[in-house]
Protein backbone atom coordinates (compact mmCIF):
# COMPACT_ATOMS: atom_id res chain seq x y z
CA UNK A 1 0.00 0.00 0.00
CA UNK A 2 2.82 2.48 0.73
CA UNK A 3 4.50 1.92 -2.74
CA UNK A 4 1.32 2.67 -4.15
CA UNK A 5 1.09 5.77 -2.59
CA UNK A 6 4.48 6.72 -3.16
CA UNK A 7 3.82 5.83 -6.92
CA UNK A 8 1.31 7.95 -7.23
CA UNK A 9 2.91 10.94 -5.50
CA UNK A 10 5.60 10.68 -8.12
CA UNK A 11 2.83 10.39 -11.14
CA UNK A 12 1.38 13.69 -9.45
CA UNK A 13 4.42 15.93 -9.48
CA UNK A 14 5.80 14.76 -12.53
CA UNK A 15 1.96 15.97 -14.43
CA UNK A 16 2.13 19.34 -11.89
CA UNK A 17 5.28 20.14 -12.70
CA UNK A 18 6.32 23.78 -14.66
CA UNK A 19 6.74 23.32 -18.27
CA UNK A 20 10.21 23.84 -18.16
CA UNK A 21 13.02 23.76 -15.12
CA UNK A 22 14.21 26.98 -12.75
CA UNK A 23 10.68 28.45 -13.63
CA UNK A 24 11.49 32.02 -13.03
CA UNK A 25 14.83 32.17 -14.47
CA UNK A 26 17.35 32.44 -18.01
CA UNK A 27 19.82 29.61 -16.66
CA UNK A 28 17.87 26.93 -18.42
CA UNK A 29 17.56 28.97 -21.84
CA UNK A 30 21.42 30.12 -21.75
CA UNK A 31 21.82 29.09 -25.29
CA UNK A 32 18.32 29.81 -26.65
CA UNK A 33 16.82 28.25 -29.63
CA UNK A 34 13.10 28.65 -31.23
CA UNK A 35 11.65 31.83 -30.83
CA UNK A 36 8.26 30.98 -31.11
CA UNK A 37 8.95 28.22 -27.97
CA UNK A 38 10.53 31.55 -25.98
CA UNK A 39 7.86 33.64 -26.99
CA UNK A 40 5.13 31.30 -25.67
CA UNK A 41 7.11 31.73 -22.21
CA UNK A 42 6.91 35.50 -22.42
CA UNK A 43 3.69 35.24 -23.22
CA UNK A 44 3.17 33.46 -20.16
CA UNK A 45 4.83 35.37 -18.46
CA UNK A 46 3.29 38.73 -18.95
CA UNK A 47 -0.23 36.98 -18.15
CA UNK A 48 0.67 35.71 -15.04
CA UNK A 49 3.15 38.63 -13.75
CA UNK A 50 5.40 36.52 -12.13
CA UNK A 51 9.06 38.21 -12.19
CA UNK A 52 11.46 36.51 -14.68
CA UNK A 53 15.23 36.66 -14.20
CA UNK A 54 17.65 37.67 -16.71
CA UNK A 55 21.24 35.74 -15.08
CA UNK A 56 24.56 33.88 -16.38
CA UNK A 57 24.67 33.81 -20.23
CA UNK A 58 21.43 34.61 -22.17
CA UNK A 59 22.02 34.43 -26.17
CA UNK A 60 20.17 34.48 -29.23
CA UNK A 61 16.20 33.66 -28.47
CA UNK A 62 17.12 34.14 -24.76
CA UNK A 63 16.94 37.79 -25.08
CA UNK A 64 13.19 37.56 -26.19
CA UNK A 65 12.85 37.29 -21.94
CA UNK A 66 13.64 41.61 -22.24
CA UNK A 67 9.83 41.38 -23.47
CA UNK A 68 8.71 40.09 -20.09
CA UNK A 69 6.69 42.67 -18.30
CA UNK A 70 8.47 42.03 -14.68
CA UNK A 71 12.15 41.23 -15.95
CA UNK A 72 15.18 41.92 -14.06
CA UNK A 73 18.44 41.69 -15.28
CA UNK A 74 21.77 40.96 -13.42
CA UNK A 75 24.20 43.31 -13.35
CA UNK A 76 26.70 40.83 -13.78
CA UNK A 77 24.66 38.75 -16.62
CA UNK A 78 25.77 38.42 -20.64
CA UNK A 79 23.56 38.83 -23.23
CA UNK A 80 24.46 38.82 -26.67
CA UNK A 81 22.39 39.83 -29.69
CA UNK A 82 22.27 38.50 -33.12
CA UNK A 83 20.11 38.94 -36.41
CA UNK A 84 17.64 36.35 -36.65
CA UNK A 85 17.86 33.74 -39.52
CA UNK A 86 14.63 32.94 -41.42
CA UNK A 87 14.66 29.13 -42.22
CA UNK A 88 11.95 29.82 -44.85
CA UNK A 89 13.73 32.52 -46.81
CA UNK A 90 17.02 31.20 -45.57
CA UNK A 91 18.79 34.48 -45.05
CA UNK A 92 19.93 36.94 -42.17
CA UNK A 93 19.65 40.13 -41.13
CA UNK A 94 17.33 42.98 -39.92
CA UNK A 95 13.93 42.90 -41.62
CA UNK A 96 13.80 38.62 -41.23
CA UNK A 97 10.60 37.71 -39.69
CA UNK A 98 13.22 36.02 -37.03
CA UNK A 99 14.80 39.57 -36.68
CA UNK A 100 11.40 41.64 -36.16
CA UNK A 101 10.18 38.71 -33.20
CA UNK A 102 13.59 39.87 -31.47
CA UNK A 103 13.98 43.04 -31.92
CA UNK A 104 10.00 43.63 -31.11
CA UNK A 105 10.84 42.27 -27.56
CA UNK A 106 13.14 45.01 -26.62
CA UNK A 107 12.66 48.77 -25.35
CA UNK A 108 13.05 51.33 -27.90
CA UNK A 109 16.70 52.49 -27.16
CA UNK A 110 17.84 49.12 -27.17
CA UNK A 111 16.44 48.34 -30.43
CA UNK A 112 17.99 51.69 -32.12
CA UNK A 113 21.22 50.60 -30.46
CA UNK A 114 21.41 47.17 -31.93
CA UNK A 115 20.02 48.73 -35.46
CA UNK A 116 22.26 51.68 -35.68
CA UNK A 117 25.19 49.78 -34.38
CA UNK A 118 24.27 47.16 -37.15
CA UNK A 119 24.37 44.35 -34.92
CA UNK A 120 21.16 43.23 -36.22
CA UNK A 121 22.92 42.36 -39.66
CA UNK A 122 24.71 38.53 -39.74
CA UNK A 123 24.64 36.37 -37.07
CA UNK A 124 27.76 37.56 -34.60
CA UNK A 125 26.77 37.61 -31.13
CA UNK A 126 27.29 40.89 -29.92
CA UNK A 127 27.83 40.93 -26.18
CA UNK A 128 26.17 43.39 -23.42
CA UNK A 129 26.60 43.36 -19.85
CA UNK A 130 23.57 43.41 -17.43
CA UNK A 131 24.92 46.67 -15.91
CA UNK A 132 24.55 48.39 -19.74
CA UNK A 133 21.28 47.29 -19.75
CA UNK A 134 20.22 48.11 -16.76
CA UNK A 135 21.86 51.70 -16.84
CA UNK A 136 21.90 52.87 -20.23
CA UNK A 137 18.89 51.10 -21.25
CA UNK A 138 16.76 51.30 -18.53
CA UNK A 139 15.67 47.42 -17.68
CA UNK A 140 15.37 47.35 -13.89
CA UNK A 141 18.20 45.02 -12.07
CA UNK A 142 17.30 42.55 -10.11
CA UNK A 143 17.73 42.79 -6.64
CA UNK A 144 20.56 41.12 -4.90
CA UNK A 145 20.68 37.86 -2.71
CA UNK A 146 17.97 36.06 -4.93
CA UNK A 147 20.37 34.42 -7.19
CA UNK A 148 18.25 31.32 -8.75
CA UNK A 149 21.66 29.90 -10.42
CA UNK A 150 22.46 27.31 -7.31
CA UNK A 151 18.66 25.82 -7.47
Amino acid sequence: MLRWFWICAAMLCALTSPAWPEAGSSVPFADGGYIPDFLKIVRQYNASGDEFRIEGICKSACTLFLGIRNVCVQRDAQLMFHAGHDLAEDRTGPDTRASRALLSQYNEALRHYLLEGHHMDSEALHPLEGRVLIERFGYRECPPGEETTTR
